[in-house]
């Protein structure tokens, strides 16, 4: 009598490697966390709060105040959020709605191009061509500002917003254009009242995707900045030098002593970045969830 083996199913380790390329994703996220909180929480302990919390960085005299370096950063990544929304969801709705085929094969691999570019590429066009216009346009002392950082982190910006919004604008069904063209609605009317709308997720994930990129930029805004620990307090800062989290862990780590308060103290403003970058990622995949459950509803 021949005995019949149980058939293996040749999916099930394809299965099992899919789970744990998964989870191994959400191990390293955890790792790094927790390598963060080890080494940055002890300068809660080496640093008084109140010092920690303060308006001057200068680490060779023990200051660590880290208040300059977080206006900073968000100074620079408000105003690339600026440059980047209009210039982003224009070229997004251009591509998608507006420009010929010829014209969207030729766009389309110049957005891919520019996301690849390194950020030290853009740093140097920064230097060699904004750092100079914006100091001779504005008469200002020089062009190392928070404005020309602003001007290249939206740059770096918008191959991000392009990407994600023009696939959500792509996946509007065709029959909603049709169905306001029908009633009168011009091209425009279309795009700004119907096509966006539906769209709105989509174009929402694009533009905090895009706010995450550059808050975590690094290069391009040490290189154009000016990397002067100032406090921004007014509008006029947006002219003048500034210094960023992400520019003082890059420029600095490299030279501390392994567990000093300095040390500690960078790897806390790394926990700092990490908990900005983790909640702008959660919801910007918040608000695709959301969108894809209404859409299932709908479908329904």
């Amino acid at each position: 009598m021949r005995l019949k083996l149980p058939s293996v199913n040749r999916e099930t380790p394809i299965n099992l490697l899919i789970k744990a390329a998964g989870y191994s994703s959400i191990l390293m996220v955890l790792l790094i966390f927790l390598f963060l909180m080890r080494e940055g929480l002890p300068a809660l302990v080496d640093v008084p709060l109140k010092d920690l919390f303060s308006t001057r960085w200068y680490p060779i005299e023990d200051y660590f105040g880290i208040l300059p370096l977080v206006g900073g950063s968000i100074l620079v990544t408000l105003g690339a959020t600026l440059v980047a929304i209009p210039l982003g969801i224009g070229t997004a709705v251009y591509i998608s709605e507006v420009a010929p085929a010829w014209i969207k094969e030729i766009l389309k691999p110049m957005v891919e191009i520019l996301a690849g570019l390194p950020s030290v590429v853009l740093g140097f066009l920064g230097i060699l061509v904004a750092v100079p216009f914006l100091r001779r346009f504005l008469n200002l002392p020089t062009g190392l500002t928070a404005l020309t950082g602003s001007i290249m982190l939206g740059l770096i910006a918008v191959p991000t917003i392009v990407s994600i919004a023009e696939d959500a604008l792509n996946t509007v069904p065709q029959s909603y254009r049709q169905a306001a063209l029908a009633v009168g609605a011009t091209p425009w009317q279309t795009i700004w009242g119907v096509t966006l709308p539906a769209a709105r997720s989509g174009v929402l994930t694009a533009i905090m995707l895009g706010v995450g990129r550059a808050l975590g930029e690094t290069m391009a805004v040490m290189m154009v900045t000016g990397n002067a620990p100032v406090l921004p307090t007014s509008l006029q800062s947006i002219i003048m030098p500034i210094r960023t989290m992400t520019a003082t862990v890059a420029s600095e780590m490299g030279e501390v002593a392994q567990g000093s308060a300095h040390y500690h103290v960078l790897f806390f403003i790394g926990i700092i970045l990490f908990v900005l970058s983790l909640g702008i990622n959660i919801a910007a995949s918040s608000v695709s969830m959301k969108s894809r459950k209404r859409s299932e509803r709908l479908l329904s």
